[in-house]
């Protein structure tokens, strides 16, 4: 093993990938602890009816901004690393695309929202709130950086964005501020975002009068990104309409319980984010070299997401009550027994994650839409019966079984999925991952 780390050491390739997925680790683990101790605080401050309407709000916006994505980030990298040359006209194609979703999700929060029991209060810090999508048209950059491997710059602008984030947010608890201060604080970060990735593409004697937007090049990125459109609706679908559900069949203070249970959960979804991007143009290169050399790839990085994500299950399981009340205090003291249900659910959101880049890598979007859509429409279904019938625990038990269908389960049902399968599954047998490890 001592010799295996060696060798790693004086891989150029590999410690590329390892400095850029260490500068993107150290910035999520920095946002986790910060993030952490600011959101148990703003928790805390508002309590489970207003934190519940001010997570409603995120989540009921989060249902739309697939329309503001427009499936275009794989699909973006994937083409910068392929020919760079093209990297203007990809990136001034991408942005007015993104901009033109960004004003189409206000569009359709417009319409939705009439079809809901919200009172004016709550609309407006939901169109706050999808306000941010606006500036998030700028992301197109970040894209850029993660081509290039260049991570750092990006961390350099969250971390900025994090910092001043904070400091916002410490003010308004201090001053008591009403809930909707914090709506546009969220608003404000997408601002100091855009302007971070803006700085640091400058820095680098790059410049946006140089993008292009070509009409050809969007036709031919919404052609490959539309299942991915699609597919990101239902995703959020099955992420965001819990808590939605819960507070139209329950209430705010409900869902101020679950939504502390469920931040905790997916607090640990930055890892197969960050590890997935930074290794996504590894796995790309690899399948130029050999097939054989693509698959080991994509087995190693799916091992690693299960060991890391049952690594973190486990014990979350058995502290859930404990770390809920030490956290976030008695006054939710409902979210325990949901945390250690909804931690489950990482291990197959670890597998999706990784599994997403390589449905994009072989042009599989169509079947990740059917996944996903299946997984949606069960999660809704579950999310309805058993929300009656066992409360919020019921809302995280739908959640744990749509996400093992649609991220892990639905891929044995097709045939050029089914080799996927059977490396996820391969991926649980921790015996043989612990004997690779000694070897």
């Amino acid at each position: 093993m001592i010799t295996k780390l060696k060798s790693l050491k004086n891989h150029q390739g590999f410690m590329r990938y390892f400095k850029n997925t260490s500068w993107l680790f150290a910035e999520k683990i920095l946002r986790m602890v910060v993030g952490l101790f600011v959101g148990i605080w703003v928790a805390r401050y508002l309590g489970p009816e207003q934190f519940g309407l001010f997570s409603y709000a995120q989540s009921f916006v989060g249902l739309f901004t697939p329309i503001a994505t427009l499936g275009l980030d794989g699909i973006v990298i994937r083409e910068l690393v392929k020919d760079e040359s093209k990297r203007d006209v990809l990136l001034g194609t991408a942005f007015v695309l993104k901009l033109i979703g960004a004003f189409g999700v206000l569009l359709f929060l417009a319409i939705a929202v009439n079809f809901t029991s919200n009172d004016h209060y709550t609309n407006i810090l939901i169109f706050i709130i999808a306000s941010a999508t606006i500036f998030q048209s700028f992301n197109v950059i970040d894209m850029y950086f993660q081509s290039k491997v260049l991570s750092k710059y990006v961390v350099y602008a969250n971390i900025i964005t994090l910092f001043i984030s904070t400091m916002i947010k410490i003010i308004l608890l201090l001053n008591e501020a009403p809930l909707i201060a914090f709506a546009w604080v969220v608003m404000f970060d997408s601002f100091v975002l855009a302007m971070g990735f803006l700085y640091f593409y400058l820095h680098n004697h790059l410049f946006l009068k140089l993008w292009e937007f070509e009409k050809n090049v969007a036709f031919s990125l919404l052609k490959a990104s539309w299942p991915l459109i699609l597919s990101g609706i239902v995703v959020t679908i099955y992420m965001k309409i819990d808590q939605v559900m819960i507070k139209e069949m329950l209430d705010s203070h409900a869902v101020g319980q679950y939504a502390v249970a469920v931040r905790l959960s997916e607090a640990w979804y930055f890892i197969p984010m960050v590890m997935t991007s930074s290794l996504f143009p590894a796995i790309i290169n690899a399948k130029k070299i050999s097939e054989e050399l693509y698959y080991v790839r994509l087995q190693k990085l799916y091992d690693l997401m299960v060991w890391m994500a049952v690594a973190i299950a486990l014990p979350m399981t058995y502290l859930s009550d404990w770390v809920v009340n030490l956290l976030y205090g008695n006054q939710y003291n409902q979210a325990g027994s949901v945390l250690m249900i909804h931690i489950w659910a990482g291990v197959f959101t670890f597998l999706g994650v990784a599994n997403a880049k390589w449905i994009i890598s072989e042009n599989l979007m169509i079947n990740g839409m059917i996944r996903t859509t299946v997984g949606a429409i069960i999660n809704v279904f579950l999310n309805y019966v058993l929300i009656q019938k066992m409360y919020i625990q019921g809302a995280a038990v739908a959640t744990l079984i749509s996400y093992f269908i649609a991220n892990y389960f639905g891929l044995f049902f097709y045939s050029k999925t089914k080799r996927c399968f059977w490396q996820q599954t391969q991926a649980f047998n921790f015996i043989r991952i612990g004997k690779k490890l000694w070897k």
